[in-house]
């Protein structure tokens, strides 16, 4: 009996991630700190991406905490076989189906029966609709955003943006030679690369541009807007939007445990590869689940690592390229096999702290550049689309930890440019040592006495007060 009502004091938590890799990771990350603090998790994935995690492989799974984090799924709106990274139609398919499939997911759970209520939604704030119907089943809310605060203050400075025709009411740009500052020291921006500017076709961008108004308005009910970042790391932006509240960076590697939460499985053999590697010789290339390249580019990349006559692990997604043939340069295999490892997905966190790697190579997606940082690594950007461009101006421009590249006239980064860029970011001890640095800043932050793990702390007590005041409603309603 005593099992029992301990069991209902718990609080219980329901975690809901936008529908890509990039927002799952951090918001399973959440989610098992929230564990290791005696909450019970009921994480919510769509159906699509729930089936990505789960088969991934049973090696990534075995390390969540199955009986304190529930996986569960919800139709995203999108038939079997449809594109889903068609993100404007993902977007209008989740916002007119999955509203109601949680509402009914959340009223399953607190009618079980077992005083087992919800206390809180933690969802991400790109996905607005889920915060709405949190505060629509009476429960608290909070917001979680999982990458840079840079970004997520240009999303609130919007309103601003339109009073100084910069963009329309439809998130056009109307002004693209300028360069966009929020405030001195932030991270500056290219209209043409606002995150709703640089997806997909007009449509596609106008839709993402409304669902991230709608997510703005959304977000006013929230209790708490986390961000998965740290105070040391954006000190200027946190200054321009106080709102904004840093837990991070979360990352496995601070609890000494995997990664969870990503799609494609793992190749595990590659760590034994990096034991045999020279200490900081190893490029590292992977640019996360959504970078596509023509097979110009692919090419000219492959060469590139060839030509630089230096150990490589490259990762190479099975649908990283636009064509069905092999995007080798015949023989290149075969050439490169005594220094160069190619795998479909790899343990990346532990990778990064292998002491063979020398740099990464990256498309710069927020969680590839907090776990770079976290792990000393110097950087070569390979921007694709939305946040990575902020990203880049912090890595470049703010932290001065990394390179960006040229593109040649027709669009191309060539084989000459990127070989060029390696020697002078490997030649450069002054990249390694402010690396070090940021490294050092980024990890105080989540020790004891950190601005991230304070803020942490403070949040988990509110949790638990939440949790209690779930309780005593119980009890009176029996």
């Amino acid at each position: 009996m005593q099992v029992e009502e301990a069991k209902k004091k718990i609080p219980h938590i329901l975690v809901i991630p936008a529908p890509a890799q990039g927002h799952v990771i951090p918001m399973m990350e959440l989610s098992q700190c929230l564990v290791n603090h005696g909450f019970k998790v009921t994480f919510v994935n769509t159906d699509f991406n729930h089936n990505r995690v789960t088969n991934s492989s049973g090696d990534d799974q075995s390390h969540i905490r199955r009986d304190c984090i529930d996986l569960v799924s919800i139709p995203d709106g999108l038939e079997p076989g449809q594109d889903r990274n068609d993100l404007g139609k993902l977007s209008e398919a989740a916002r007119r189906v999955m509203p109601g499939k949680l509402e009914e997911l959340i009223e399953k759970i607190n009618n079980r029966g077992e005083g087992d209520k919800i206390t809180c939604v933690i969802a991400d704030q790109t996905i607005g609709w889920a915060l709405e119907i949190a505060v629509k089943m009476k429960t608290k809310v909070v917001a979680f955003w999982p990458a840079s605060a840079a970004v997520l203050a240009l999303k609130f400075s919007i309103p601003k943006l339109i009073d100084e025709g910069i963009i329309d009411n439809d998130g056009t740009i109307l002004k693209n030679q300028v360069i966009i500052q929020l405030a001195p020291n932030m991270p500056t921006m290219k209209p043409e690369n606002f995150i709703w500017a640089c997806i997909g076709n007009k449509t596609t961008q106008k839709i993402l541009f409304q669902s991230i108004l709608k997510s703005n308005k959304a977000v006013q009910v929230a209790d708490w807007l986390l961000c998965n970042s740290a105070y040391d790391l954006e000190p200027a932006t946190f200054t321009f939007a106080p709102n904004i509240l840093p837990i991070g960076p979360l990352l496995a590697s601070r609890r000494l445990g995997n990664s969870a939460g990503h799609f494609w499985p793992q190749d595990l053999t590659c760590l034994e590869w990096l034991d045999q590697q020279p200490p900081n010789s190893v490029i590292y290339v992977a640019f996360g689940s959504f970078t596509i390249f023509n097979p110009t580019q692919f090419k000219e990349l492959a060469l590139a690592l060839e030509l630089s006559e230096r150990p490589f692990l490259w990762v190479v997604r099975p649908d990283i390229t636009d064509t069905t043939s092999d995007p080798y340069p015949e023989g290149y295999q075969e050439r490169v096999a005594s220094r160069g490892r190619m795998v479909g997905w790899a343990p990346q966190q532990k990778v990064l702290a292998h002491p063979s790697i020398a740099c990464f190579l990256s498309h710069c997606g927020w969680n590839s550049t907090l776990e770079g940082l976290s792990n000393g690594v110097p950087f070569l950007c390979w921007t694709y689309f939305a946040d990575q461009f902020t990203n880049e101006s912090y890595i470049c421009d703010v932290w001065k930890v990394g390179l960006k590249f040229e593109r040649n006239e027709t669009g191309i980064i060539t084989k000459e440019e990127i070989k060029n860029k390696l020697e002078q970011l490997l030649g450069d001890k002054d990249f390694n040592e402010r690396a070090l640095k940021l490294k050092e800043l980024a990890i105080a932050n989540v020790e004891e006495g950190g601005q991230s793990n304070k803020i942490f702390k403070n949040f988990i007590e509110w949790m638990k007060s939440q949790g209690m005041q779930v309780e005593e409603a119980n009890k009176k309603m029996c």
